[in-house]
């Protein structure tokens, strides 16, 4: 039950970001992308660059890294929060 909560608090999180300005709701692909990254990812940085490269591939614009190492720290708290709980 706790890997389903932590997967909704991150999706919440995920949907409400809007990084190029297109408006929630238009990267569903990318969100799903994106959860499965947090997952397989634990470093900051190599997050912050598969984000990046998620939305570049289908976007073709380029979310500067600063602005994903950011968002990949607030995904990287949700997602180590959980597992510490006891």
């Amino acid at each position: 039950m706790e890997a389903q909560q932590t997967n909704l608090q991150l999706m919440e999180l995920l949907l409400q970001w809007d990084p190029l300005g297109y408006g929630e709701g238009s990267y569903e692909t990318e969100v799903v992308d994106v959860l499965q990254a947090v997952h397989l990812y634990d470093d900051i940085m190599l997050l912050a660059r598969k984000i990046q490269a998620i939305y570049e591939f289908s976007f073709e614009e380029i979310i500067p890294l600063q602005k994903c190492e950011s968002f990949a720290k607030q995904l990287l708290l949700i997602k180590n929060n959980s597992s510490c709980e006891l």
